[in-house]
């Protein structure tokens, strides 16, 4: 059985560190068997199809296959297409009123706790909220991400301890639901 993924990859391509070129990252997920390789952004977004291997594997060789090719570890979240849709239904803002540079989806690599988020005073960041998900988070930033300083307080280690966060706007995130559909 087939199974359609997208791969997120963290921290690659920002400031001309940890180059990962697009091209080559088709290359590498293609040479993994995995097939209809796309790509989206230079941010590390890639969704591609699957056969008999479920997302835990498949994260495991990419990030294999990445080191390798590149020389450096890169970390990465993969999901599938069913996750993905669930995501943006789940949204607990108004998406479809939002300008997308106003709302995020942060992907943790597993569950995240509540408790991991009690030293997070919400009225202090108003009017920027955030809601926790199914192993994401969603951001509410009007300003936008580069000015969010409630994006700043949910990446501190005592949040993110443990896991593999990786935030993308609400255009990506509604992209790698359509770039992941039959």
């Amino acid at each position: 059985m087939s199974t359609r993924y997208a791969a997120l990859l963290r921290g690659i391509n920002v400031g001309g560190h940890r180059k990962v070129p697009m091209a080559e990252l088709r290359s590498v997920i293609a040479e993994l068997g995995h097939r209809d390789v796309v790509t989206h952004l230079q941010s590390g977004n890639a969704a591609f199809t699957v056969e008999d291997a479920e997302g835990e594997a498949v994260r495991r060789a990419l990030e294999a296959a990445i080191e390798r090719r590149f020389g450096f570890a890169v970390d990465c979240v993969v999901r599938n297409a069913d996750y993905l849709r669930a995501v943006v239904a789940g949204c607990p803002f108004p998406a479809d009123a939002l300008e997308a540079k106003q709302l995020h989806v942060t992907y943790f690599s597993g569950p995240v706790a509540p408790e991991r988020f009690d030293g997070i005073d919400p009225a202090a960041f108003a009017p920027e909220e955030f809601r926790i998900g199914d192993r994401a988070l969603y951001l509410y930033a009007p300003e936008g991400l580069g000015r969010s300083k409630l994006a700043d307080a949910l990446a501190r280690p005592t949040v993110t301890r443990g896991l593999v966060a990786t935030t993308r706007n609400w255009n990506t995130v509604t992209k790698l639901v359509e770039l992941t559909s039959p």
